[in-house]
């Protein structure tokens, strides 16, 4: 998992690098630096989850940017 300033950047296994923008997700665009890196893999490996931030997102959420 990968941020810039504005966008959240996910690398899935099949290659594929998925970009969001952080606008879409407002708890970890107002997160600290340390708070957005510190992830981990939930249910399976099919959804992100930030402890710290109280915020669980689904990889098929990010995927329905395409």
């Amino acid at each position: 998992m990968l941020f810039t300033e504005d966008a959240v950047i996910a690398r899935l296994t099949d290659g594929r690098e998925v970009s969001v923008p952080l606008e879409w997700f407002p708890r970890l665009r107002q997160a600290k630096r340390e708070q957005r890196e510190y992830w981990r893999l939930i249910a399976r490996g099919i959804s992100i989850h930030w402890e710290d931030v109280e915020e669980d997102i689904a990889f098929t959420t990010l995927l329905r940017s395409f």
